[in-house]
């Protein structure tokens, strides 16, 4: 039998149009029957033999309707099926004769169809009715979330083309429905990283793996001022047979929690990069050093390069905040990276001085005391700056596009300003970082006060120790000195070593060594009072016992007692005889006429200030030319080694001394050849020397 059907093409078009019209039946397995005019089947297919029972030859050429069940009333379908053919699109439901011999409920969709002489066949499309029901069901349920969700929802098809969009996606994107149908992604939100969503959603529908939390970012005609992040989920649509007929696609606005996570992870990196800064920098007393390691905990976590300047009036140790009102001098301490970079090779090289007009803002900013930001470098921004200096032009070039100062300011004092430089692809400086530079400048600035501080009582305190200590040692005939006093290094307090040689009756000398315990201006001061009543108590002709009862009730007017150690020597230069009285003093070392260097053995008594112990002076008769040698623990102290190891070592030092001259040098350059921990104290006699008088220094 001649079919008048269109071709079959036309009719896969008209399955397409059936599906939109039912919605469910692209769901079901969809049975396809045609008849011509008359109402025979002209066609039958697969899923029509499945549903049904009967083959195409069975059924091809007899009516339609000859297939409901005969136990029934034909009327209804024989109604669809004219409706049909009249130019009415119908549905309904209807019931079957399977091949098998039982009832079959069928729901049914029926549309014209011209045929080749323009008389219309019909199509008629069968599904399971109690399927229908359920998947309409389900549908009903997919449509209420569909449309109630508040996760955005879209269903696109195999070409990425949106299909369907919820309310919630509408929303977030600022765009209705008709906006998105038939468009694909790139075409509906140009602002948002489409190609990399596409891409994810092809290999969803290459792989049938679904995708989750992949992150769209962007801005949507919903607030097209300020980016925002979504997280997309993607699972592959497919029809009964497996194979995939589209994506759906959830979306949600995460922006809020996306700024909580990066100001969470900002949060994290500051307070790492804090901590870190407690640990390098101030590990000296040094403002050079300081300065230099603000600039390196920064580079590159927080800046690509930094410069710190202090104040030259700090840098010098003068009084510090001065100088502003007539513009800023300041001395370049810290630098990073110091070079090998364009911008690092422009910057003003460390030790320079450079100076600022007070109108200049670089004096503005310090004397506001506040931080300054200019988030993005360009030339009209620079512009105030390049009036007192090519330098901003020349940063500009060498790719700066970011800058900002953090004053350093410590117990309301203003020392200096941290400049920090961004030139790599990372974003402008924004507050955060200005928050950040602030805190580091902060702790920074306290450490360089403390470096500043301490230089000042440093110096003070060796300026107080210098001057008590003996300008003019004149000995008696039969002795000849020689003395050196070395302050600790700059990076240890000066403390209160000192020396005397006093003139006493019948051609005798007193000879005393001392070492007050601690450091700083307190132990200098504490210091020249013993030295002092020293003078005073020895003119007296004193006994060694009486005098240092004398000092302790000296050290005990103190408002804070300290102790110190201490050695008394008086000797006679025409007898060699000398009575020496140790008060937890080293033990002084003799080298006799032949050469030989030992250690005198003398009770070691305890510190001056412990209080209620008798002290003990012992007499030694010193061969005619000897040596004798006074230091305080200084010398002889060393981390790390033990101390018996260190005497020993002096006395090998000291073994085949013959003459004074350079013997203070050799001792100090062989027993601390690098800067020393503590103060020394070293004082050297020959007793009974042909050349008494003689000084050498």
């Amino acid at each position: 039998m001649s079919s008048d059907l269109p071709p079959m093409e036309e009719l896969d078009r008209g399955t397409g149009a059936a599906t939109d019209a039912g919605g469910w039946l692209g769901v079901l397995p969809v049975a396809l029957v045609a008849t011509g005019a008359d109402g025979r089947i002209v066609r039958w297919d697969p899923v029509a033999q499945e549903l049904l029972g009967y083959r195409a030859p069975e059924v091809v050429g007899r009516h339609v309707v000859e297939l409901l069940h005969p136990g029934v009333d034909r009327s209804l379908g024989r109604s669809l099926w004219e409706a049909a053919a009249a130019g009415h699109g119908v549905m309904g439901v209807v019931t079957a004769w399977h091949r098998d011999g039982h009832p079959l409920e069928l729901e049914i969709w029926a549309c014209p169809v011209p045929g080749g002489d323009r008389s219309p066949g019909v199509l008629v499309f069968a599904a399971d009715a109690f399927g229908a029901r359920r998947v309409r069901g389900a549908s009903v349920v997919w449509d209420g979330l569909f449309a109630r969700s508040p996760v955005g929802i879209a269903v696109l098809d195999t070409q990425l083309r949106f299909l369907q969009v919820n309310p919630a996606l509408q929303a977030m994107n600022g765009l209705p429905e008709t906006a998105h149908v038939g468009r694909r992604l790139a075409q509906v939100l140009p602002e948002v990283n489409a190609e990399e969503m596409e891409e994810v959603m092809r290999r969803v529908l290459a792989d049938g793996e679904p995708v989750v939390d992949f992150r769209r970012v962007g801005r949507t005609p919903a607030d097209p001022e300020r980016d925002q992040v979504w997280s997309c989920s993607y699972v592959r649509l497919e029809d009964a047979h497996g194979r995939p007929i589209g994506i759906t696609a959830s979306i949600i606005d995460i922006t809020a929690q996306q700024q909580a996570e990066v100001e969470l992870d900002a949060g994290r990196r500051k307070l790492a990069l804090l901590n870190e800064a407690s640990v390098r920098i101030g590990t000296t007393l040094e403002l050079e050093r300081t300065a230099q390691e603000l600039a390196e905990v920064a580079v590159p976590r927080l800046a690509d390069a930094v410069t710190v300047d202090v104040l030259e009036t700090v840098a010098t140790g003068g009084e510090s905040g001065g100088g502003l009102m007539g513009g800023a001098a300041l001395r370049r301490l810290g630098k990073a990276p110091l070079s090998g970079s364009p911008v690092a090779d422009v910057l003003t090289p460390l030790g320079r001085t450079l100076a600022f007009p007070a109108t200049a803002p670089y004096t503005q900013a310090l004397a506001q005391r506040q931080p300054f930001l200019l988030a993005r470098v360009d030339a009209r921004a620079i512009a105030p700056a390049a009036r007192y200096s090519d330098k901003p032009e020349r940063l500009l070039r060498m790719g700066v596009h970011s800058f900002m100062m953090a004053p350093l300011v410590a117990r309301g004092v203003v020392l200096g300003v941290a400049t920090f430089y961004r030139t790599g692809p990372g974003g402008p400086f924004d507050s955060a970082d200005v928050a950040l530079a602030d805190d580091l400048a902060a702790r920074a600035a306290v450490c360089i006060d403390n470096a500043r501080l301490y230089n000042r009582e440093h110096d003070t305190a060796l300026i107080l120790q210098r001057s008590m200590l003996p300008q003019h040692v004149t000995p008696p005939a039969g002795i000849e000195i020689d003395h050196r006093y070395l302050p600790a290094s700059d990076t240890n307090e000066v403390g209160g070593d000192w020396y005397d040689v006093i003139p006493l009756r019948d051609g005798k000398a007193a000879l005393l060594i001392g070492d007050v315990m601690g450091h700083g201006i307190a132990a200098a001061a504490v210091m020249g009072r013993l030295s002092s009543s020293v003078r005073a108590l020895a003119r007296l002709d004193l006994r060694a016992d009486e005098l240092l009862r004398h000092l302790e009730a000296t050290l005990a007017d103190l408002a804070e007692p300290l102790l110190a150690t201490f050695l008394y020597a008086v000797c006679d230069p025409r007898t060699g005889r000398c009575q020496i009285t140790r008060a937890g003093h080293p033990p002084p070392a003799v080298v006799d006429p032949d050469g030989t260097a030992h250690l005198l053995r003398l009770p070691a008594g305890v510190p001056v200030g412990v209080g209620g112990y008798d002290y003990t002076t012992t007499e030694v008769d010193l061969a005619p030319g000897s040596i004798l040698v006074l230091y305080t623990d200084g010398l002889i102290e060393a981390r790390g080694r033990d101390i018996d190891e260190r005497l020993t070592e002096l006395t090998r030092l000291l073994t085949g001394t013959t003459e004074l001259d350079g013997l203070c040098d050799t001792l100090l350059s062989h027993l601390t050849p690098t800067s020393a921990d503590d103060d020394i104290a070293l004082l050297i006699a020959r007793i009974g020397s042909p050349d008494a008088g003689r000084r050498r220094a």
